[in-house]
């Protein structure tokens, strides 16, 4: 019996914890939720590489849809990708400050438990500790940052497969990762960077592997 719970572990079968919160870090039901959410936690009882995050990134197109003089907001897609990369790049300066980062991956979902969330996996446990801690005392773009240690370590599990090739029915409002990529010129250059640093780059994770429900 031991076994069978721990296969089906975070999978769709199991009724107990969520599968949804073990695979991506976040769910739409939140608190109420019936099922539990199994959160990593600190001094090494339970702990994670990954953090969350939440709510950080703002896409400029996205707001100037839902402004009310949105006719005079637009935004190229040019300038969009210019405004991420920027992002990106000044984001990825977390690991100058508190260690090696194997991923960082940002959301360009809509649905609120997802939107603008950035997940950042480091090397080391320890790390990724150490930035929670001192991320929660600081505010970007006016407003109090929100960190937590994030379950989600295989990113192939989490992202939308269908949203890379083009085909995802669900949009911006898909319950799976719609990760956003960075261009192909900064993409050479942190690529270039790292390489002469530690031999191997540094970006998002560039696929899911299989396809999977979304019953829920």
């Amino acid at each position: 019996m031991a076994e069978y719970l721990a296969s089906i572990f975070g999978t769709e079968k199991d009724k107990v914890n969520c599968s949804f919160y073990f695979k991506i870090g976040a769910c739409r039901h939140g608190d109420r939720c019936s099922r539990l959410h199994n959160k990593p936690t600190f001094n090494h009882v339970s702990p994670s590489q990954t953090i969350l995050i939440q709510n950080i990134y703002r896409n400029p197109q996205n707001n100037a849809q839902t402004s009310a003089d949105a006719l005079h907001c637009a935004v190229s897609d040019v300038e969009m990708q210019e405004h991420y990369d920027e992002f990106f790049e000044s984001s990825r300066k977390m690991e100058e400050k508190y260690g090696e980062v194997e991923e960082m991956n940002v959301c360009d979902n809509l649905g609120d438990h997802l939107v603008g969330n950035v997940y950042v996996k480091f090397r080391r446990e320890e790390d990724a500790e150490k930035a929670v801690m001192d991320l929660n005392n600081r505010w970007f773009n006016s407003q109090p940052i929100h960190a937590e240690l994030s379950p989600v370590t295989d990113f192939r599990e989490a992202c939308c497969r269908q949203y890379e090739m083009g085909s995802c029915t669900r949009g911006g409002f898909c319950n799976f990762m719609h990760l956003k990529p960075i261009s192909r010129e900064l993409r050479r250059e942190l690529y270039g960077r790292r390489r002469k640093r530690w031999g191997k780059p540094l970006g998002t994770t560039m696929g899911c592997e299989r396809r999977r429900s979304r019953d829920r």
